[in-house]
């Protein structure tokens, strides 16, 4: 058994500053063979990584060009995410990729294809895919413990300000500057975990996630964005089971998130801030602890698999097949996002915040009552498009 785990960081500021800080509570930072990152500055560990006599790269092909890694962590923005994982595998490093896998079903079969080549492990970065809590429930689920899986549902009311929307040249963006697939949106970043958290509990084993049959899709947008800052969306699986997704940045409160998942024997509940538990029709419950709290288990479930000399990883590139497909079937169901409606548009002079106001209020009566904006009186919604995904994009 190996004692040490040999790691390149790909990006250093923003969420890679997570991986930093986790790295060093554990007293782990000497494990860190190079940072990857063309703007180190923008990063608060810069000096700790420089104290450290940590080498800093302008690529990862000139990290591998004088080290080597065990661990590739590759926490940059999406259109990165392919190609730079297939450098890590082909210099003999796994990987843990941050979400979502990729932009497109060509770079992640890229990806599958040198993964499967190279024998290295793809982790993707679905935080709750990882954490004890969700994996003792899906095992659970898969032993029949709550009957087969009726229907399940998730809201996510998550302001973001101006700042959030500046960040990058890619935020909100479909396509990178060489036209490389992006689709940056609340569904495919800050709240995709949820509406993957939903397709991995019901996959069929740990490393898949339900696959997805059709979706009805309403999404809607009031900052000036490519993309979407509202979805709602009704998915059926291939087993006929109802998921409903509801999120928006375009509130001026916070809730969520929170999800529930019916079965026959027994409903699964988690509101922010609690622990996850089964409710069985007897009255009989179970906690699972709260999956949020487990924020950074992915980083342990990769280093002790590398550790152990175990390729088996609860989430990767199978898992994430599912939330990619339901991003690609978004997007073609509504090409054109439509903006909200301008005289309903708000904007808080104090935190930033473009809002809808009333737009949280009738999302969570959405989520309350199992429906779409666009099956309700909104004046503002449209009626979703359903549209199936073909069996065949899915390549295991």
């Amino acid at each position: 058994m190996k004692e040490t785990c040999g790691i390149v960081l790909v990006g250093m500021a923003g969420y890679g500053e997570k991986y930093l800080n986790t790295l060093d509570g554990q007293k782990r930072f000497s494990w860190i063979n190079g940072i990857v990152d063309i703007h180190p500055e923008r990063s608060a560990y810069l000096d700790k990584i420089r104290s450290h006599n940590i080498p800093i790269y302008d690529s990862l092909e000139s990290f591998y060009e004088v080290d080597t890694a065990d661990l590739a962590i590759i926490s940059t923005p999406i259109h990165l995410h392919a190609q730079q994982a297939i450098t890590a595998m082909e210099n003999g490093s796994h990987v843990l990729c941050e979400k979502p896998m990729t932009g497109s079903l060509e770079e992640a079969e890229h990806m599958r294809q040198v993964r499967d080549r190279t024998g290295r492990f793809v982790a993707i970065g679905f935080n709750w895919s990882f954490s004890d809590s969700v994996h003792e429930w899906k095992q659970d689920i898969q032993q029949g413990l709550f009957g087969a899986p009726i229907r399940g549902r998730t809201i996510v009311l998550w302001p973001r300000d101006e700042a959030y929307y500046n960040r990058s040249n890619w935020a909100g963006k479909c396509y990178g500057p060489n036209g490389e697939p992006i689709f940056d949106s609340i569904a495919n970043n800050a709240t995709s975990h949820f509406f993957h958290h939903l397709l991995y509990a019901l996959g069929d084993t740990v490393e898949h996630s339900a696959k997805l049959h059709s979706l009805t899709t309403e999404l809607y947008r009031a900052n000036p964005i490519e993309t979407f800052d509202t979805c709602a969306i009704r998915a059926k699986t291939d087993q006929d089971i109802e998921l409903m997704f509801l999120a928006s940045h375009a509130v001026n409160r916070k809730h969520g998130p929170q999800f529930e998942m019916v079965f026959e024997r027994a409903t699964i509940y988690y509101n922010a801030g609690g622990n996850m538990k089964a409710v069985w029709l007897d009255g009989t419950e179970k906690s699972y602890g709260d999956p949020e709290s487990e924020h950074m288990h992915k980083l342990d479930v990769c280093i002790q698999a590398i550790l152990q000399g175990d390729s088996d990883i609860r989430c990767g590139i199978e898992a994430a097949y599912s939330h990619l497909l339901g991003i690609k079937s978004m997007h073609e169901a509504v090409p054109d996002i439509p903006f909200f409606p301008p005289d309903r548009v708000k904007r808080d002079s104090e935190t930033m915040v473009t809002y809808v106001p009333g737009l949280a209020e009738t999302l969570m009566e959405c989520y309350q009552e199992h429906t779409l904006p666009g099956e309700s009186n909104c004046s503002w919604a449209y009626t979703g498009q359903t549209t199936d995904v073909p069996d065949e994009d899915y390549p295991y």
